[in-house]
């Protein structure tokens, strides 16, 4: 089987910076997978490390237009195993995991808050307004550095509006609603029409899909034995 192409994405979406980043040993390994992501023509979207199997570390990615296949994210594995190895981030065994970034996605570029606008999402922020740090409510649009968010939370004769600081942002993902979920799968409608119309390359990705995962990868396990 060929290995996937990614059609070529216009720069500025691809290079677009995220404002969500994570800190500390996920850092460490987005500087890693960042480079090698782009060069395949895919955007990162989050680094998380947890405990499952012993270690796991999952890198959420995505086209600039938000989709990932299955045979993307073998590509991406495939590509960036060995480049973690040898960069090592990570002083244990773990496996690697590449996902895209599902329907109710974390939000972590201006570009992620634009796209969902109407839709329901929690917003968790570094640093308190208005007394506290967690919102939830719809994104009513994104004004220069800042999100317009209408919270669901507050009676009804108090204003629900908040305007929220990107770079105040620790946090942010899509609440899943019948709204999302449908608008996905009017999206998928979308694409499987367009594929058959010729683009038999591209037959079956869907700009927004249910969250994708190539089978996880152990790296590093071999090196760690023999020590």
């Amino acid at each position: 089987m060929l290995e996937p192409t990614a059609p070529t994405p216009d720069a500025s979406d691809l290079q677009e910076p995220r404002l969500i980043v994570e800190p500390g040993l996920g850092a460490r390994v987005a500087a890693v997978a960042e480079p090698v992501l782009l060069g395949m023509g895919f955007r990162l979207v989050r680094i998380k490390i947890s405990a499952e199997a012993g270690c796991t570390v999952q890198i959420m990615a995505e086209r600039p237009d938000g989709s990932l296949t299955i045979d993307d994210c073998e590509a991406i594995s495939k590509a960036l195993s060995p480049v973690m190895d040898i960069a090592d981030p990570i002083d244990r065994a773990y496996r690697l995991e590449i996902s895209s970034p599902g329907i109710d996605r974390p939000l972590v570029r201006r570009s992620d808050f634009v796209r969902a606008a109407g839709h329901l999402a929690k917003i968790e922020l570094r640093i308190a307004h208005l007394g506290r740090k967690r919102f939830r409510g719809t994104i009513r649009s994104v004004e220069g550095d800042a999100v317009r968010l209408h919270r669901d939370d507050t009676p009804a004769d108090d204003n629900a509006e908040v305007l929220l600081a990107m770079d105040d942002i620790g946090e942010a993902r899509l609440v899943l609603t019948d709204a999302l979920i449908a608008e996905a799968l009017r999206k998928g409608k979308e694409a499987e029409r367009a594929a058959r119309q010729g683009s038999e390359d591209e037959a079956g990705e869907m700009p927004v899909a249910p969250r994708k995962r190539a089978a996880p990868k152990t790296t590093k396990q071999h090196r760690l034995q023999g020590d």
